[in-house]
């Protein structure tokens, strides 16, 4: 069983920056890829940022150059850094998790973020 912990959403205006964090817990100890999808409304969540263990990553292209996805492979956290925010990044954001040697993932409860002047 996994546990995820999400923070750091909020309300902030366009052109500010916010930090999104996650931590993982449970009988699971690693963690092949961690990363962050968001999901607007009426929309499909959609993949922002993957980070693998080997510190392979993958940002989408719509935010590429403003977020960065880091990870700390020991305590099993992983984090968004979220800069120069535009009013469609507005969504709720969620810590997705996927154990080393599975196609299996878990999600976390979504943190909202809004963007708006």
């Amino acid at each position: 069983q996994v546990q995820i912990v999400e923070s750091g959403g909020g309300l902030v205006q366009p052109g500010e920056s916010l930090r999104l964090s996650c931590a993982a817990s449970g009988s699971i100890f690693s963690f092949e890829v961690m990363g962050w999808y968001r999901q607007a409304p009426g929309t499909q969540r959609e993949l922002v940022a993957t980070m693998t263990t080997g510190g392979s990553t993958y940002i989408a292209d719509s935010v590429k150059g403003r977020f960065t996805i880091s990870r700390n492979g020991a305590r099993n956290t992983v984090s968004l850094q979220m800069n120069s925010l535009k009013s469609e990044d507005t969504a709720v954001y969620y810590c997705y998790v996927s154990p080393m040697g599975t196609n299996v993932g878990y999600w976390g409860q979504g943190t909202q973020v809004i963007v708006s002047s």
